[in-house]
């Protein structure tokens, strides 16, 4: 499991049948100490995050396989949206 911060939408033109109901976000991989990383994931979800929301993700396979067949493509899902993060000193982000 993994934060990130949602960037944006994916619109796929087509896609694998198990995901025909599935929205698509982009994100990017929030570090320790709250930067952002370069490289961006393409995520499954189905909470309601908008832009700019930070999420926790899951890189299990077995989530997306249980809620989308087991012959699904997807692994990266959020499984929850965050308020806040409380630092190890005691800071809140």
């Amino acid at each position: 499991m993994f934060l990130a911060q949602v960037e944006g939408t994916v619109v796929a033109a087509a896609k694998h049948a198990t995901l025909s109901a599935c929205r698509f976000l982009l994100v990017r991989r929030l570090n320790a100490d709250g930067s952002l990383a370069e490289e961006p994931n393409v995520i499954v979800y189905w909470l309601g995050a908008a832009r700019g929301s930070s999420v926790i993700l899951s890189t299990d396979g077995d989530i997306s396989r249980a809620r989308l067949g087991n012959t699904t493509p997807a692994r990266l899902v959020t499984v929850g949206l965050i308020d806040h993060v409380q630092a190890p000193q005691g800071e809140a982000r």
